[in-house]
């Protein structure tokens, strides 16, 4: 199960569809679940705070965020969303994919704007808050892009798209920020490999040394590496991607305490036991 798949266990449907590749939900931490993981995926996801606080990290970058802050997360971007200790946050996500806007290999809108800035070549904000200048114009627009998905009037799919280009045109012409230096984002790129690797195999022995051959890395460097970008080690971060995924699982499936704890990697039940009472606070049956 891929990041992907975990948050549709909660939303119970495909992120986007191909006929229209857009899609909104609302979800809350902790309830739904304690946090999404970091991850990346090719389409652009809205994160709009309807309550409370939390965090939202965006490249490595950790945003404390609250209620009408929005975060805008652009193609390839690593980014993960967890709870602020205490406090819950209920965020409405929005997902679509570029070629809901991009159609033609000449379109002047894609080629000028769209296409640079989801390639990182036009960097704007991604952290939206009211003391931005066009806060509220963006605001203004997700709203109407809310009334229409909740009302969805005849032809509403035009007005989505309209709003979007909208919505881009705010961003793209209150972009000012220069690019990140070529050793960042190559930084960036090894962790993307780490996190899509642990997607992939989490539910498979890991060892440093595979992990530090996929970075062309030693093994003592990759850990180095690895707690300098992520500010942990790489074996407390599997340990709760495995972790997160089983809480869910265990809050949505019938299956065994045992059969949870091989399904996400742990061979030993008495460890997983351990360590996951140790991050929730309770036993894996008294979380079920």
């Amino acid at each position: 199960m891929n990041i992907n798949e975990y948050q549709q266990l909660l939303e119970d449907k495909i992120h986007t569809d191909d006929s229209f590749p857009y899609n909104t939900y609302l979800c809350t931490i902790p309830l739904d679940f304690s946090c999404v993981p970091i991850h990346w995926h090719d389409e652009i996801e809205l994160i709009i705070i309807k309550k409370g606080q939390g965090f939202v990290h965006v490249d490595l970058v950790a945003y404390p965020v609250f209620a009408g802050d929005i975060v805008f997360v652009l193609p390839g971007k690593l980014h993960s969303i967890e709870e602020d200790a205490g406090h819950k946050m209920e965020y409405e996500n929005i997902l679509f994919r570029k070629k809901l806007l991009i159609s033609e290999k000449d379109d002047l809108c894609a080629s000028a704007y769209l296409q640079p800035l989801f390639r990182g070549n036009l960097l704007t904000d991604c952290y939206i808050h009211s003391s931005l200048s066009y806060y509220e114009e963006i605001r203004a627009v997700i709203q109407s892009i809310d009334d229409m998905c909740s009302t969805h009037p005849a032809g509403y799919q035009l007005a989505v798209k309209g709003y979007l280009y909208q919505f881009f045109f705010i961003i793209v012409s209150n972009h000012n920020k220069k690019a990140p230096r070529n050793t960042e984002q190559k930084n960036l790129d090894k962790i993307k490999l780490i996190v899509k690797y642990v997607e992939e195999h989490y539910a498979e022995p890991i060892t440093l040394s595979e992990m530090a051959s996929l970075c062309y890395y030693s093994e003592s460097h990759f850990m180095k590496f690895f707690k300098q970008q992520m500010k942990e080690s790489f074996v407390s971060y599997l340990n709760n991607y495995r972790l997160t995924i089983a809480a869910r699982l265990l809050t949505t499936s019938s299956a065994s305490v045992l059969d949870i704890a091989n399904m996400v990697g742990f061979d030993n039940v008495s460890y997983f036991n351990r360590i996951f009472k140790k991050k929730y606070g309770i036993t894996p049956k008294q979380m079920r």
